[in-house]
């Protein structure tokens, strides 16, 4: 008679209106109805609620899990391989993450350790703490917030000033690419949108590309990060967002 959806909900630790959610979509249908017309999951749904719940602890988005789990040609050994290679290297961001967390325990608070002093001399009249206010009202609480806040806590007056140098060179080669009337769905402009997003996950988190999507809203949408890179360039939040979104689209292709 296989499993009913509360059934199958508290073995896997997820709630029934996921379950609903994965059905809707297509990712996870039960194979089987009672004679009511109830779901029934078998024991093949399980296996593959696993497979699931497995690659979105990793951070997958649901359709991603979707074309790997439907892969025609996927072989399933070389499947648990790569699960094992992405569950190891998780396990070292993991460690990382930890070291970075213990390093912020020991300062006043997570965040952007720096004097004013500090602060002044290397971000000028542009407060982080302003941009770190919006992202923690965003995401705060999610994987990648505190990633990025355990990141912020470790680095100290070097690491920031090496982090503003690579954006000062961003911001110049995209004012010029700007000025230049370059469209943002071009090669040049898609490329230094992903030197953006590689910039994101080499200082803050894994940036996703639809994670960059959503920030590239933001950057429109909140007047501190418009005013930010408006300053590089007038028009450069609406110009980086067009560009992000034809990046994204190249990722996916």
């Amino acid at each position: 008679m296989g499993y009913s959806v509360g059934q199958v909900a508290g073995f896997a630790g997820v709630t029934v209106r996921t379950l609903h959610h994965y059905d809707a979509i297509g990712l996870l249908s039960p194979g089987g109805r009672s004679a009511a017309g109830h779901r029934r999951y078998e024991d093949a749904d399980l296996d593959r609620l696993q497979q699931i719940l497995f690659y979105r602890e990793l951070g997958f988005p649901l359709d991603e899990v979707a074309a790997l789990l439907d892969d025609p040609h996927a072989d399933p050994r070389e499947r648990l391989r790569r699960q094992h290679a992405l569950l190891t290297a998780r396990i070292g961001e993991l460690t990382r993450m930890a070291a970075a967390v213990e390093h912020a325990m020991e300062a006043k608070k997570m965040g952007i350790n720096l004097t004013p002093e500090e602060k002044f001399e290397v971000f000028g009249d542009k407060d982080p703490e302003r941009f770190a206010e919006e992202t923690a009202r965003r995401w705060g609480g999610s994987w990648s917030h505190e990633e990025a806040r355990a990141r912020a806590a470790a680095y100290g007056k070097e690491d920031w000033q090496r982090m503003k140098d690579e954006v000062d060179v961003w911001g110049a080669a995209y004012a010029d690419l700007m000025a230049a009337g370059t469209d943002p769905r071009s090669e040049e402009a898609m490329d230094l949108a992903e030197a953006h997003r590689r910039h994101l996950t080499t200082w803050f988190f894994a940036c996703h590309p639809k994670t960059h999507l959503e920030l590239a809203e933001m950057y429109v949408a909140d007047e501190h990060f418009h005013a930010f890179y408006d300053s590089i360039h007038p028009g450069l939040p609406e110009h980086l967002r067009e560009a992000v979104r034809a990046n994204a689209a190249r990722l996916a292709a």
